[in-house]
């Protein structure tokens, strides 16, 4: 909080109102529910931050009295007003990047002349940078990850159907202490040259490849792998491309050092992938940044400057598609270190054969 109120200084911001996202649980440790009841923190420049709640809601909230106050209020109320009058009359308001437009249009009729930015432009810059106690989170969900890729290796794959694997995943992020699962993409055969695949009906068959893309929440913090696995016998010209692939992955990770920029990274995997001829076959960025949301700052993708700094937690996950055919990835987090960078997956990348 104190950090947040040093940037709203430098910024010339009067009150930042946080409410749904992963910005409220960052300042306070509680995560509202995205209901139509309004949640809402307000933190004045220079007064008490208090967390606008529903009364229903209260009961959820851990009080930190040495950092918020909190305001509950009832069903008969405005929780708009409620807010309006904390804030006071502010010229300048940063506001949580998700919350609902029927609040952030209210709230604008309640100040019709005050400007409005986003919140992240004060949080995004601090949440990027991970302390100590945040980088031992990820790592602890991503070593959780890594055992559920090596559980899986062991599990048949032809004969079932991508909805099926996907549930088994989930299934094994929880076993392994996860607490909830945010995703888990299985993408057979041709279906793998869609990064982003919804599992189906699907079933895999003798020959495919397998793209799995899982992740989940553990003690508040995300995990995010992909591995590639092939049923039997791969398909002609995928071991010249993920040999490529891996080459590229293993370059993106040897640039991370602080100093170097986020587009930096992202073209020493691009590179490689197009100096081999696949260029047009890597269509997404190198990788994003990870925490208390799956995607969060920083980016690395080509044209971000910025500075990559310890503490900076993002994906290196560069991919190789081929439309009506296979797909193939490799994701890892890593965080940067004083001296370079610590991946914090250490599953095997090469192919999982499985049966």
């Amino acid at each position: 909080m104190a950090a947040v109120r040093s940037r709203m200084d430098d910024d010339g911001v009067d009150v930042l109102l946080v409410s749904v996202g992963a910005d409220l649980p960052y300042l306070t440790g509680y995560e509202a529910m995205p209901l139509e009841r309004l949640t809402m923190l307000v933190v004045p420049r220079g007064g008490a931050a208090t967390l606008v709640v529903p009364r229903l809601e209260a009961p959820r909230v851990v009080e930190q009295p040495e950092v918020f106050d909190v305001r509950a209020w009832d069903e008969i109320e405005d929780p708009v007003d409620i807010v309006a009058t904390l804030g006071g009359r502010p010229r300048r308001v940063a506001i949580g990047d998700q919350t609902w437009a029927r609040f952030v249009l209210a709230l604008q009729d309640r100040w019709p002349t005050v400007e409005m930015v986003a919140a992240s432009t004060l949080t995004g810059p601090l949440r990027a940078q991970k302390d100590a106690t945040e980088v031992a989170a990820l790592r602890a969900a991503a070593r959780a990850v890594d055992a559920v890729v090596a559980d899986m290796a062991t599990r048949p794959f032809a004969g079932r159907t991508e909805v099926d694997l996907s549930r088994e995943f989930v299934e094994r992020m929880l076993d392994a202490g996860h607490d909830e699962a945010n995703f888990a993409i299985v993408a057979s055969g041709p279906n793998g040259a869609s990064p982003h695949h919804t599992p189906g009906r699907r079933v895999v068959e003798a020959g495919d490849v397998v793209v799995c893309d899982f992740g989940g929440r553990m003690a508040g913090y995300c995990s995010d792998i992909t591995r590639t696995f092939v049923v039997g016998e791969a398909p002609d010209g995928f071991a010249e491309a993920f040999a490529v692939l891996e080459d590229a992955q293993r370059a993106a990770v040897e640039a991370v050092r602080p100093g170097a920029t986020c587009a930096s990274v992202d073209a020493a995997a691009r590179r490689r992938i197009a100096q081999a001829g696949y260029g047009d076959a890597f269509i997404h960025r190198t990788g994003h940044g990870i925490g208390l949301e799956a995607h969060e700052e920083p980016y690395i993708v080509e044209g971000n400057v910025a500075v990559l700094r310890p503490g900076h937690a993002f994906s290196v996950e560069p991919g190789i598609y081929f439309p009506g055919r296979f797909g193939m990835r490799i994701e890892d987090i890593v965080v940067v270190t004083d001296s370079g960078v610590e991946a914090l997956n250490t599953a095997s990348h090469a192919v999982y054969e499985v049966a």
